[in-house]
């Protein structure tokens, strides 16, 4: 067991709230334990100058974490010009590009903004995961509208950390257990088993081939629960993969 109780391959409880906000194409707060994140969806009729004349449409995020989202005050990050909101960022569009198929957006784009309300621990795989149903709503939304005309999901996708302590897996990692352990990875999925990618390090021990096929699938049990929890909102949407 751990400190919270869990067993060492057991989520926190998770919860997704959809249509949080008015205005939005889609939202919901998703929320893994006390990791908190509003996510929303906005829809903008025009592609990015790069697309222009392709056909294919972009999805796209922005992520970042309010000043007293964590025990001490944060400065809010003005630029988004580099370091780790940006990467964690790039992490989420391109996580979400997975479920997409953006020629059937049209030369369109759907930005994704993640924001951080509580964090303790894994806030880049429940902005994925809660940026998903986001998605998942406003697309339905430029559907129903004939904004779209050929609805765009081709894949639900979701996200979630695994770490390795003393030789013991831990699935979805807390802030306690993500600072203090030593080999933490983050694992993007889609609902018919397929990764879309892995982020890995080890500060101390490196770990083995063994080892990493382990977490893999300790993961791909996670990912697969987390997509229970997303068709229980969007699943009249967009029905997940073999079921």
């Amino acid at each position: 067991m751990r400190v919270d109780g869990r067993l060492f391959d057991q989520l926190r409880q998770i919860k997704i709230t959809p249509n949080v906000s008015e205005y939005a194409e889609g939202s919901c707060i998703v929320e893994f334990g006390k990791t908190r994140v509003l996510c929303t969806a906005t829809y903008e009729p025009k592609a990015p100058q790069w697309l222009v004349g392709t056909g294919a449409g972009w999805v796209t995020a922005e992520y970042g974490m309010l000043p007293r989202s964590t025990h001490t005050r944060i400065k809010r990050d003005k630029s988004m010009t580099g370091g780790r909101t940006q990467e964690i960022s790039r992490l989420i569009g391109r996580s979400l590009r997975a479920a997409v198929d953006l020629k059937a957006l049209g030369e369109r784009q759907i930005i994704v903004d993640c924001d951080v309300l509580n964090a303790d621990g894994g806030t880049r795989t429940a902005s994925v995961t809660g940026g998903f149903v986001a998605l998942a709503l406003a697309a339905k939304k430029l559907h129903d509208v004939s904004e779209i005309k050929a609805f765009p999901l081709i894949n639900y996708v979701s996200a979630i950390s695994v770490g390795l302590h003393q030789g013991n897996i831990l699935l979805d990692l807390n802030y306690d257990e993500d600072s203090a352990i030593g080999t933490d990875m983050n694992f993007v999925m889609t609902d018919k088993g397929h990764f879309v990618e892995v982020q890995g390090t080890a500060e101390h021990v490196p770990f083995t081939r063994e080892q990493l096929f382990e977490m893999m699938s300790v993961a791909q049990k996670g990912c697969t629960e987390l997509f229970i929890h997303q068709a229980a909102v969007v699943g009249d949407i967009f029905k997940l993969a073999n079921r």
